[in-house]
């Protein structure tokens, strides 16, 4: 999570949607950078609203403004799955090593789900409070440029995004009949998606 005060901006990080990238390409301009431990980096716009915020504003600091990135809900589940294949977790209960993505998304999808598919939602995560609202200014994983005019425009200057955390390439095949039950299960997350507009 990055905090801007004099912009009045908060970047929530969404996770597996380019947040340590964004992080160090912002972390000198930013008044706060929270990067561990991940329940307070990856915190929910909930969380942040009930939680840290009213901390900011106790300091006088009123007026904040959130944005977030989520990114299409196969892909991010495929980006888990990717980054879960590393060999740092090989004999740890979270590890996808050996497991298959269509089993995989089948398990994140089940009632009881192994560690390695405990996943949330990015619907969720960036769900309204209380108060009813959501985030201020939301956009799509696969449409850097309009993230990128947009923290250009209220950060002043120019942003350059490096890569960060790419996971290996590998087959991630998914069966119409899992991908069918992907949809119907998680529609919040794909309706929010859908509603951005296409880069």
């Amino acid at each position: 999570m990055l905090l801007f005060v004099r912009e009045r901006l908060a970047v929530l990080a969404v996770p597996k949607t380019g947040s340590t990238a964004l992080a160090a390409a912002l972390c000198d301009r930013a008044d706060m950078v929270v990067r561990a431990p991940p329940r307070l980096k990856h915190v929910t716009l909930r969380r942040f609203r009930a939680r840290l915020l009213p901390l900011v504003e106790e300091a006088g600091i009123t007026g904040i403004e959130t944005a977030a990135v989520i990114r299409e809900p196969e892909d991010w589940l495929r980006s888990w799955y990717r980054y879960r294949q590393r060999p740092a977790l090989d004999g740890k209960p979270t590890s996808t090593r050996g497991i298959g993505f269509d089993a995989f998304v089948r398990a994140y999808l089940a009632e009881t789900r192994p560690p390695w598919a405990d996943l949330g939602s990015q619907a969720r995560f960036v769900a309204p409070g209380r108060d009813g609202r959501g985030v201020d200014h939301l956009f799509r994983h696969d449409d850097p440029d309009a993230l990128i005019a947009f923290l250009e425009s209220r950060l002043g200057g120019p942003i350059t995004l490096p890569r960060s955390n790419r996971s290996p390439v590998m087959d991630t095949a998914l069966s119409r009949e899992t991908r069918a039950m992907l949809r119907t299960a998680r529609a919040e997350d794909f309706l929010l998606y859908e509603a951005l507009a296409a880069p």
